[in-house]
């Protein structure tokens, strides 16, 4: 089976490794990853105007998801330990006036991709904005997680379709 079509994540006898990354070359890398979380309109309004017990639950949710890049190799177990150069998180009020959407970009200058800290990102993110707001509805919904692009590195740019 050639590299390209087994995980990379496992040898030949399918044991799992950490990718050796050591003769890779170190490039601009990006990646940009998002998810929603949808719950009652009463929250979304609180979450919107910061009254929420807790309080504001986007700043809280945007600084769990910035630190929540630069742990992913805590995290996950095969992910290298890197120095993320950027991370953004926005948040978006979608129309449906239940929905926010959360975005994250994350750089770094290295050796191996930040998709994971970008995803991980948005899914931390999204967990601390439901335990901001599960005092008032369980009924919470995560969903949509997903990468949207990334660039650089030997395997080129993605965006998803």
């Amino acid at each position: 089976m050639s590299r390209e079509t087994r995980f990379s994540h496992f040898d030949t006898a399918g044991n799992a490794i950490m990718v050796d990354i050591g003769t890779k070359k170190e490039t601009e890398r990006r990646a940009v990853a998002a998810g929603r979380v949808e719950m009652k309109p009463e929250t979304c309004r609180m979450v919107r105007e910061g009254t929420t017990a807790k309080g504001d639950a986007l700043g809280v949710a945007r600084i769990a998801g910035i630190m929540a890049a630069k742990k992913v190799d805590s995290l996950v177990p095969l992910c290298h330990p890197l120095a993320v150069t950027s991370v953004n998180i926005d948040f978006t009020f979608e129309e449906d006036g239940r929905s926010i959407g959360i975005e994250a970009t994350v750089g770094i200058k290295g050796k191996t991709g930040v998709e994971m800290e970008a995803l991980t990102a948005v899914s931390v993110a999204a967990l601390t904005l439901y335990d901001m707001c599960k005092a008032v509805d369980k009924n919470i919904i995560i969903s949509d997680i997903r990468l949207l692009k990334k660039s650089g590195g030997k395997s080129g740019d993605f965006v998803r379709e």
